[in-house]
């Protein structure tokens, strides 16, 4: 058994990635961060966790309990101020340590990063195209996860100028904090783009891909579920083909059958995705929809994911990834 520390449990990704860790044959949690509910047992987060859970603890006595495996779901800057221990492996599910450019986190996130000169020890990491390569990973943003699903396997066979990618979200892609926009007055019967043009999973994107692509994230009245549809000129034949090859051997990302379209309340509460192609005969533009859970493959279930890869256990072990609830 590996050990497990959660820092930051309390949010809507700590709680998500507690419930995988449970269910986890090879995982065993030995200290619950939260500075907020420090103290407190399990309970004071959900009902249903059980007396067989430590109690809460602050977050700086979690990272310091020698756990083997550590997951922070804190904010992004207060992620990248953590310095991580000496040994063991540490998955951020923030945006803390995603971009090479330590520059650009002033530009897009609003803080210069603390550690600038060591976030080339991070391995950003989407296991079905870039497996973590080190102990320190960065956990993909859940935008960035959906459209690099899409788009990644077929990067040197479209043009790279011109690309827009329109995803839409549910509420809990915000977090668990309160703020006037995830007010229920306010998602409830709405649909709203935000950070038009300014979002910072874009940089994500364009570090990975190698281009920069228009990406305009959506707010959807819904609790949690994510789809990200993708416009692009194809430059090359065999577009479906680079799909299925790049997800043949996988448990978690589904390529359609053709004129099959994701839908959300198939990856709803999982950790899978679902994508699809498509040609638009009026324009001849290539559309490559993804679906999947906000908090699963795009939060909590990747970073089990990637866990598991860097501690050498089955990739899907703790995932959700069956069932046909409706």
């Amino acid at each position: 058994m590996f050990t497990t520390a959660l820092i930051g449990c309390s949010g809507y990704a700590g709680q998500e990635t507690l419930d995988r860790v449970l269910a986890h044959p090879e995982l065993e949690v030995i200290a619950l961060g939260s500075d907020s509910l420090a103290g407190a047992p399990p309970s004071a987060l959900d009902l249903r966790l059980n007396g067989s859970l430590p109690a809460f603890v602050p977050n700086a006595e979690a990272l310091a309990s020698g756990a083997d495996v550590l997951f922070l779901c804190l904010g992004h800057d207060e992620a990248a101020a953590l310095e991580p221990p000496a040994e063991g492996v540490v998955v951020d599910l923030s945006g803390g340590h995603r971009l090479r450019d330590a520059a650009l986190y002033d530009d897009w996130y609003g803080f210069a990063h603390p550690f600038a000169g060591e976030l080339a020890e991070w391995s950003y990491a989407l296991p079905e195209l870039y497996p973590p390569a080190g102990r320190l990973i960065a956990n993909p943003g859940c935008y960035a996860t959906a459209a690099l699903l899409a788009l990644a396997p077929l990067a040197d066979a479209i043009e790279p100028e011109g690309i827009v990618v329109d995803a839409k979200s549910g509420v809990s892609g915000a977090g668990r904090a309160l703020k006037a926009s995830s007010h229920a007055g306010f998602v409830l019967e709405n649909l709203s783009p935000y950070r038009i043009g300014a979002h910072q999973h874009a940089p994500e994107l364009e570090q990975a891909l190698g281009f920069p692509v228009c990406f305009v994230p959506h707010l959807l009245p819904i609790r949690r579920g994510l789809l990200a549809t993708c416009y692009a000129r194809a430059v090359d034949s065999g577009l479906r083909e680079r799909l299925e090859d790049a997800y043949v051997d996988s448990d978690v990302v589904r390529v359609l059958r053709e004129g099959v379209a994701p839908e959300l309340n198939r990856v709803q509460g999982t950790d899978t995705a679902e994508v699809a192609l498509f040609d638009d005969r009026s324009t001849g533009t290539t559309i490559v929809v993804c679906a999947l859970d906000n908090l699963g493959k795009g939060a909590a279930g990747q970073a089990v994911q990637n866990a598991n890869l860097a501690l050498g256990l089955d990739e899907t072990a703790g995932l959700r990834l069956t069932g046909v609830l409706v």
